[in-house]
């Protein structure tokens, strides 16, 4: 099959990862289908609806598909429950080659999408699961540091002084488009990190210098983040989301790797560079 008959679904198309694999698959001249929940237009790609709680929406998302970009369902605490019925349809449709977004935090046969993860290879002879660490992005947007930044020049963690080998979303995009086009699919974990491991008060400190406000790391245990999480979440998932922080606190973060480099011939973005080119934004 060429480039040119090549067809991509790109699961959560609008998303954070997601409108980057569009952008990203266009600009290089590939077919791609952006799926979402209300089949929002996206440039360069066909729009489709899809909906991982409606399997009538599954079907028309996968005509003709023969690779697809997974992005799992936001805050579900048994994605496979949902996922792997698609899995195994998108394979009977004719899918090749599956991508998917998990977490650096998360392994093979661990919680909510490591169960995905575990079962990918046995559903598809071509495949990777990407493991990012924690986005760079965070701190831009409507995410709970960003906004808590913007409000009082806080960021909340249960981390301690934990690091982080935190990641712009393009440089993830970038592994993903590779993932998903290379001749050969990486049939591979992939441990996704920028260029630098930095705790939560380096960050705050880099945050300061770039925008000219003061921004602090205020420490928090497990229990008062898991408790202040619960108000916006599944108990369950605030949880998860909690001892993940208490994780970094304990090293399970601090580590880069040479997978931006290596799969895409140039290196990761730091945090700094990320922050200057996000100042305007980083300062509302």
């Amino acid at each position: 099959m060429t480039p040119a008959e090549e067809l991509t679904l790109v699961i959560g198309a609008t998303g954070t990862t997601g409108s980057r694999v569009v952008a990203q698959l266009a600009a290089a001249g590939r077919r791609v289908r952006a799926a979402g929940r209300r089949a929002s237009p996206v440039e360069g790609a066909d729009a489709v609806r899809f909906d991982w709680e409606d399997p009538t929406s599954f079907a028309g998302a996968l005509e003709g598909v023969d690779r697809v970009y997974l992005i799992p369902p936001l805050g579900a605490p048994d994605p496979a429950a949902v996922m792997l019925p698609f899995l195994r349809q998108a394979r009977a449709a004719g899918v090749r080659r599956a991508v998917l977004l998990s977490s650096s935090a998360i392994p093979a046969g661990g919680p909510a999408v490591g169960q995905v993860h575990q079962a990918l290879p046995g559903l598809f002879s071509e495949w990777a699961v990407l493991r990012p660490s924690w986005f760079m992005q965070n701190f831009t947007g409507d995410h709970a540091h960003a906004r808590t930044v913007r409000a009082d020049g806080t960021i909340l963690t249960a981390a301690a002084e934990g690091r982080v080998g935190f990641v712009d979303a393009d440089d993830i995009a970038a592994v993903a488009v590779h993932a998903l086009t290379a001749t050969r699919a990486p049939n591979a974990d992939l441990i996704i990190t920028g260029p630098t491991a930095l705790s939560y008060g380096e960050v705050a400190e880099i945050l300061t210098q770039v925008t000219g406000r003061r921004v602090t790391h205020r420490q928090l245990t497990y229990e008062q983040l898991r408790d202040r999480l619960t108000a916006d979440m599944p108990a369950e998932f605030a949880a998860m989301l909690a001892g993940m922080d208490r994780a970094i606190a304990e090293g399970a973060e601090d580590r880069t790797t040479d997978t931006v480099e290596r799969l895409t011939g140039r290196p990761p973005r730091g945090f700094r560079a990320f922050a200057e080119r996000e100042a305007a934004r980083l300062r509302v």
